[in-house]
């Protein structure tokens, strides 16, 4: 893993700790905010744009890093838009085949962007639609999360692969639900 990360993290690994806050329904002003930013930045260029992750889940505890979702035509297309994002305000952190992350300065925004086909896409919405309406797998994650945050991790991204068991599984339980025909919100 370590490896990998020195590839795709623009500006090295950082060794940050941990914290997660109790919901704060500041978080989706945050997310507005935001928005409104990529939406003057690249226009047209923007397929879709959603508030997801821990802060996109009214009260659910989360680090106070709010993630958006941005799908663009082409991802590898950098030139299209993380430009006009550098311009808005957003640097690039991430460069991995199929995603690239922007962030704030102040590191409080996360802005994934992808192909609207990959993957991640639908793994991204699948969880925060089910964390929404799952009170035992909210309870469940932010358990998961304040115990993983006790621990020091040589980066974040660390951090977040030892949550994988625990997401995995409850996409599974989201994916059934939906394919019981139960529709998510």
């Amino acid at each position: 893993m370590d490896a990998y990360l020195d590839e795709v993290l623009l500006g090295g690994r950082e060794h940050r700790p941990i914290v997660i806050d109790a919901y704060d329904p500041g978080w989706a002003d945050r997310f507005s905010e935001v928005a409104g930013r990529v939406a003057r930045a690249l226009g047209s260029d923007t397929l879709s744009l959603e508030h997801v992750g821990s802060t996109s889940v009214p009260g659910l505890a989360a680090k106070p890093v709010v993630d958006a979702l941005l799908t663009v035509v082409d991802v590898e297309d950098e030139d299209a838009y993380v430009p006009p994002l550098e311009t808005a305000g957003f640097v690039l952190r991430v460069r991995e085949p199929g995603h690239r992350m922007l962030r704030t300065p102040e590191r409080d925004v996360h802005l994934h962007v992808h192909q609207p086909d990959h993957p991640e896409v639908s793994a991204m919405r699948d969880l925060r639609d089910w964390l929404r309406v799952s009170p035992p797998d909210r309870e469940l994650y932010a358990a998961t999360k304040r115990s993983l945050a006790q621990r020091d991790w040589p980066d974040m991204n660390h951090y977040a692969a030892a949550k994988s068991e625990v997401v995995q599984a409850m996409l599974g339980r989201a994916r059934q639900w939906r394919s019981a025909g139960s529709p998510l919100p």
